[in-house]
């Protein structure tokens, strides 16, 4: 579960030192969104059911970003988002989803998720609302510094 450094040819990415944990029970999704993100700089780690991705947000080393899917086993992607957000610290939520129902979307907004993409999400797409995400976020901390 360790995060892997990125390699040489990556160095210049949008997402640079930005660690990121990806949480899918689809291995292919999990490798492919790894793969993107690594592509851009980022330092990955993935973890394929909810409660592995509570233990590495509360871990020595919490990810900057989660990259999250609803359906998961032994606990859902919405009691993930539960346990990791509302806290001063709290990463940046993506949650990915097949599901195109409202209704989640809305009870993921009420829980806090920072963006809320239908599957399939280009990966292209996904790197860009990471990217927009952390740049608002550090908007934001610059602002609180300056009052």
């Amino acid at each position: 579960m360790a995060l892997q450094p990125p390699t040489e040819h990556t160095m210049s990415g949008r997402l640079d030192g930005v660690r990121i944990l990806i949480v899918d029970d689809d291995p292919d999704i999990l490798e492919s969104i790894e793969v993107a993100l690594q592509a851009e700089g980022a330092e990955t780690m993935t973890v394929a059911d909810g409660n592995a991705a509570v233990a590495a947000c509360q871990s020595e080393e919490p990810p900057d970003v989660v990259v999250l899917d609803m359906m998961l086993p032994k606990r859902s992607g919405f009691l993930v988002l539960e346990k990791i957000k509302g806290h001063e610290d709290s990463p940046l939520v993506v949650m990915v989803t097949a599901n195109e129902g409202k209704r989640h979307q809305a009870y993921a907004e009420s829980l806090g998720v920072d963006s809320y993409l239908l599957k399939p999400v280009p990966l292209s797409q996904l790197v860009e609302v990471i990217d927009d995400l952390l740049s608002k976020q550090e908007a934001e901390e610059g602002a609180d510094e300056e009052e």
